[in-house]
């Protein structure tokens, strides 16, 4: 297993005080984040996208050119661009530039969003966000890997003879689809045979199972050797602790300000407690040994190779704290026992 560190870059009030950091506070805590992440040996950092409080994450290409600039190991992960609401264009120039500027450490998450302010926010119309992922994705991919590209789609002008610049640092740079709620986006990462990042943030197991096994199963259909197929996975929340008591009673606050976001409502979370949540759900709470049977279990369902976990919300010291823990007392043992083919050299694309 490879492990990544997520962020939406959300700034909220800190449970305890009250207080929200300030924009500058915030952005810049993202950068150290990622840095402290390289040092614990994570493979990855990712930068989601948002438009809209509490989220301080439109930009993602300019944040994680920050990051790249701190950092020399770390894969930098779009987690995920919203290419529903962006034109192609600019979404394969922005990225191209952090690649080359990454020395080839880039790796493209894209999705059509989950956030309904995304569109109204762009003119665009919301009944038809999967359409716009789809045509916009095939004229991101054609972008990204090919020269001379000629095009004519719904949503845009026509491109004829086009070789947007600069190239990514690789020729054929890994795409992965975000999916969360739809086999929309399952079909579109099988239908190109490229990677799935499952989001298994907000429901049971098995919601997000079915779409992993819809993914493998189309897949297949579309001639895609099966033992190809590659899954990442997120998690719902990351508190690890000496005993399980230590994480419920830490975890607890940040868990009661979670339920109040408009994220958690909008995803109409089945969990209304956080031992719910725990027992039910995909929460990295409790013990290192709880937590590495979670992980275990879960990917005795997902077949996944990549998990992500995040910390948005904790306090800065605190999120510090969990993340040494994870990485010494979780880590480690995961990796053995759950082997990736993922990120195996600095550079490589298998």
């Amino acid at each position: 297993m490879k492990f990544a560190l997520f962020s939406l870059v959300a700034n909220h009030p800190d449970p305890a005080t009250g207080v929200t950091p300030t924009q500058h506070e915030r952005l810049r805590r993202v950068v150290d984040e990622a840095v402290f992440a390289e040092e614990l040996g994570f493979d990855a950092y990712g930068v989601g996208e948002r438009h809209g409080e509490p989220f301080l994450s439109s930009a993602p290409p300019v944040i994680l050119a920050a990051v790249a600039e701190r950092t020399r190991r770390v894969r930098l992960l779009t987690t995920l661009t919203v290419i529903s609401v962006l034109d192609p264009v600019r979404v394969a120039e922005d990225y191209a530039t952090l690649d080359q500027l990454s020395g080839g450490r880039l790796e493209l998450m894209i999705g059509k969003g989950n956030d309904p302010r995304h569109f109204p926010l762009f003119g665009l119309e919301e009944d038809r966000q999967w359409e716009y992922q789809a045509e916009k994705f095939a004229l991101l991919r054609r972008l990204f890997l090919e020269e001379c590209v000629t095009w004519d789609g719904e949503f845009r002008t026509p491109l004829t003879d086009v070789t947007t610049q600069p190239r990514p640092f690789h020729a054929r740079p890994r795409i992965w689809h975000g999916s969360a709620s739809s086999t929309e986006s399952t079909e579109l990462a099988a239908k190109f045979g490229d990677p799935l990042f499952t989001a298994n943030g907000f429901h049971p197991k098995k919601k997000y199972a079915d779409l992993i096994d819809h993914y493998r199963r189309r897949w297949a259909e579309y001639g895609h050797d099966p033992a190809d197929a590659l899954v990442g996975s997120g998690a719902g929340g990351l508190y690890v602790a000496k005993t399980s008591q230590e994480a419920l009673d830490g975890y607890r606050p940040y868990f009661e300000a979670l339920m109040k976001t408009p994220a958690y409502q909008h995803n109409k979370s089945e969990f209304t407690t956080l031992e719910d949540k725990i027992a039910n759900g995909s929460a990295l709470v409790g013990s290192p040994e709880q937590v590495i049977d979670k992980i275990g279990d879960y990917h005795a369902s997902f077949g996944h190779e990549v998990q992500a976990v995040s910390v948005d919300g904790l306090e800065s010291g605190e999120a510090r704290e969990v993340l040494e823990l994870f990485a010494a007392d979780v880590v480690p043992i995961v990796r053995k026992e759950l082997p990736s083919r993922v990120w195996e050299s600095q550079y490589s694309r298998e």
